[in-house]
């Protein structure tokens, strides 16, 4: 089962969770040699499809749009008359690539699904800087493409900036370079579109420490902002700070100095929020442009609904920078990629970290892995009652859980509006061979938002193939 990927230029890499090739609990999988384009930004879509994203004015990549679609670039200095993709859509089923076209500059841009789907596409470099795009996904062997926006822009432009679903179904754009903002898509919550968040600005040092700040949507409606070494609780109806978290020791975590960070499963009553952030940069080496500098290690965990929380500190067996973290099936916590020195930026990070580190929240570390076959609802409303029913080879011990993950935007070693959600449920029941698990939906939009979900069935730890389900108010 593939879980999560990694590319790099011109190599399209799956990780997959299984011991058939190495006595280790995991081992890599080259499927793809060409992607055609290096991916920086990265979405899965509910047709198990992928959609890959780099820069414009990059010069030629190794995919051609079709015969007789170009583009005219001024600001490309290798191609006026660009006629290569810089975006394909990928098959998880057929391995095949698809390039796809975009007009306007995605460097460094932010992402989220919307309720339907769609995946909307925001800002980005000189003149994607105000842009804002979709890509309604479609079955792979239909044709769709990328669409940008002409009766509508951001009121800021945006260059690193982070995109967060709220419960009502509208898009929180956050931040960016030199812009310390808020703005929504769509355009309806403020009268001008746009308010300021001084936290940003207050965060940010000589060398732009709050770029791409880690955005979560707390189970109470409010969002977890953390940039630089600070964070704050936001409400985002009333515009205010309603909390200041104490600082994370450490150095700087977000954008150049590129931690990651996740918020853990929701689960029980669904009002508990527990963010995590691993990894960064030793503060100066982006100024210094230093390649050798070590990578942080330590990791920092807050119960971002307590009333006075404090943060929880733990060292990973490796420090890295530009890490990936991804969350698993079963709650765990797996982190890929990333250097174990240096810092982000063109050729400044050295001494990658090849090893994967699995970070399991409630029990010690160790991986099984077995395929589970689930049938469930292809759309289910909040607050829902329904039934699963699982096949499973080895016999149930204890509960099964179903268990609903969403599709974020990966890009710069954070997944924009990544989130598990651990659904109540019922023991499971033998009925013919099968076992029936009565499921109960997340009850709002603050714990889970509209959208499309991989719903999956976990046995002792061990996650079943996803299906995709649509969760609707």
């Amino acid at each position: 089962m593939e879980t999560s990927f990694s590319s790099h230029p011109w190599l399209l890499i799956f990780i997959t969770l299984s011991t058939v090739h190495a006595q280790l609990p995991g081992s890599w999988e080259l499927l793809v040699s060409n992607a055609g384009v290096a991916s920086m930004h990265t979405a899965v879509t509910r047709f198990n499809t992928v959609v890959l994203l780099d820069r414009t004015n990059i010069g030629p990549s190794r995919k051609m749009l079709p015969k007789g679609h170009c583009r005219y670039d001024r600001h490309d200095d290798v191609l006026k008359k660009d006629c290569y993709a810089h975006s394909v859509v990928f098959d998880l089923q057929t391995n095949e690539i698809r390039p796809l076209m975009i007009l306007t500059d995605t460097w460094c841009s932010s992402g989220q699904f919307l309720p339907d789907g769609t995946l909307l596409q925001t800002g980005g470099d000189l003149d994607g800087f105000k842009k804002i795009r979709k890509f309604e996904p479609c079955e792979p062997d239909r044709f769709c493409d990328w669409v940008e926006l002409k009766d509508v822009e951001l009121i800021n432009g945006r260059w690193y900036a982070t995109n967060q679903i709220l419960p009502d179904g509208t898009v929180i754009i956050v931040g960016g370079r030199g812009t310390n903002t808020v703005e929504y898509y769509p355009p309806t919550k403020t009268q001008n579109g746009a308010v300021e968040l001084k936290f940003l600005a207050e965060v940010e040092d000589n060398q732009m420490d709050n770029l791409y700040p880690y955005v979560h949507l707390l189970p109470n409606s409010h969002l977890f902002i953390f940039a630089n070494n600070k964070a704050v609780m936001y409400d985002h109806e009333d515009n205010k700070v309603i909390h200041e978290y104490p600082e994370l020791l450490g150095g700087p975590r977000n954008y150049p100095s590129a931690g990651s960070s996740v918020m853990l499963a929701l689960d029980g009553d669904f009002k508990t929020a527990v963010i995590l952030i691993c990894g960064g940069a030793e503060y100066g080496a982006f100024i210094e442009r230093s390649t050798d500098t070590p990578a942080h290690g330590s990791c920092g965990r807050i119960i971002a609904t307590d009333q006075n929380p404090v943060w929880e500190m733990e060292d990973m067996p490796f420090g890295r920078v530009m890490g990936d973290m991804v969350m698993l099936p079963t709650g765990d916590v797996l982190i890929i990629n990333g250097a174990q020195s240096g810092t982000q930026g063109f050729e400044m990070g050295s001494n990658p970290c090849l090893n994967p580190v699995l970070y399991r929240p409630d029990q010690p570390i160790g991986l099984r892995f077995m395929t589970l076959n689930p049938g469930i609802p292809e759309t289910v409303r909040y607050g829902e009652a329904f039934d699963v029913f699982v096949t499973v080879p080895l016999p149930v011990v204890g509960v099964v859980e179903v268990n609903f993950g969403n599709a974020p935007f990966a890009t710069h070693s954070f997944s924009q509006g990544q989130r598990l959600v651990k659904l109540t449920v019922t023991p499971s029941v033998p009925v013919d061979g099968r076992y029936r698990i009565k499921c109960t939906a997340p009850p709002n939009g603050a714990v889970a938002p509209p959208g499309y979900y991989m719903a999956f069935a976990v046995n002792q730890g061990v996650p079943s193939v996803a299906r995709w389900v649509h969760l609707v108010p």
